[in-house]
């Protein structure tokens, strides 16, 4: 299975994140994904290539043009207001409701209406370890429509938080979504599973009113895990995507038996959407041990979860999400894909 990754990532390195009402230290890392790019190395499960580089096209299918001009001069804009010295760039401030938004104001102002939460800093290389991690979805993309029967985007920062027009959760672009819509417009019909602890909330509403690409999220319940206002089972798309759309949330403390069996539901719902092409958002933050969620699967359940995926007979483009526990996520990360490949 080929690998496509780029150290471009390294240049995104938040040492605090804003949770809690207080700066806290940060979870999503550089290490995470030279964690997993160590792991492939190891066990030789595929070549790790560099990605080619696309020009926004891709990236303009699925985000707001003003939401990209931002990301890449929110950094310039917050030093010219606050010094060269001055830290990450977080909102301090969002259009609730009966507010006005601010997409025409000040860098504040702008922060505020295009972030939907405090936990996305953005720094001096945010937007070139964000726009080279599209590329990064895209290569994978690409080699699965040019044939391959699997590839593996080593994505970093993560994207399945981030929808059309703001960003969050660690996300700045929304990876998967842009490869989701790069093979749909090269006439495939694709299916994106998000196996992350946490609703892929930007993805699902990227494709909410979409018929042609399916998207379905194994999740923790949002009643009590981020992102909190999306990811309920009661969500089934809109107007024409109406059935397009599958969430199926889990309590806290669920082990791979309960998950498997929601699995099993999700792969049904796969299948019978009768996709090309299977997109899956590789989150690993489903770990008993993992720092910031409450799920208790194993390293093993790993390689049975890449199993299940084989089952779908479909050609796979994964995609690296969430996962925080550091010390494991090399083998969980690896574990999935060698299931994969060994199903």
């Amino acid at each position: 299975m080929k690998t496509f990754y780029s150290p471009i990532h390294l240049e995104h390195d938040p040492q605090v994140q804003f949770e809690g009402g207080q700066l806290q230290p940060a979870v999503e890392l550089p290490v995470r994904a030279e964690r997993v790019k160590a792991e492939i190395g190891v066990r030789r499960i595929g070549p790790i290539l560099p990605p080619t580089a696309f020009d926004d096209a891709p990236i303009l299918r699925v985000h707001d043009a003003g939401l990209v001009e931002f990301l890449g001069e929110a950094f310039d804009e917050w030093i010219k207001r606050y010094g060269k010295n001055s830290p990450a760039a977080i909102p301090s401030a969002w259009p609730a409701h009966g507010l006005r938004d601010g997409r025409h104001g000040d860098i504040e102002a702008r922060l505020g209406s295009y972030a939907f939460s405090s936990d996305t800093p953005i720094l001096r290389g945010t937007w070139a370890a964000s726009r080279e991690a599209a590329n990064v979805a895209l290569s994978a993309a690409e080699a699965v429509r040019a044939g391959e029967k699997a590839a593996f985007a080593l994505t970093r920062p993560p994207g399945h938080h981030a929808a059309g027009d703001v960003f969050g959760g660690f996300c700045y672009l929304n990876n998967i979504a842009i490869a989701a819509q790069y093979l749909a417009d090269a006439g495939l019909r694709p299916a994106v599973l998000d196996v992350d602890y946490h609703h892929g909330n930007g993805t699902q509403s990227i494709f909410y009113s979409r018929p042609d690409v399916f998207f379905c999220s194994v999740h923790a319940d949002p009643a009590f895990a981020y992102p909190h206002f999306l990811g309920f089972a009661d969500e089934h798309g809109d107007g024409a995507g109406e059935g397009a759309n599958l969430n199926l949330p889990l309590p806290a403390g669920t082990d791979w038996t309960r998950y498997d069996e929601a699995l099993g539901h999700a792969l049904a719902a796969v299948k019978a959407f009768g996709p090309d092409v299977v997109l899956v958002s590789l989150g690993l933050d489903t770990y008993i041990e993992d720092p910031i969620a409450s799920f208790r699967l194993k390293a093993a359940d790993y390689l049975r979860l890449g199993a299940r995926l084989a089952e779908l007979h479909k050609p796979t483009v994964f995609t690296f999400e969430g996962g925080y526990c550091v010390e494991a996520l090399g083998e969980i990360a690896v574990n999935v894909l060698e299931g994969f490949q060994g199903a």
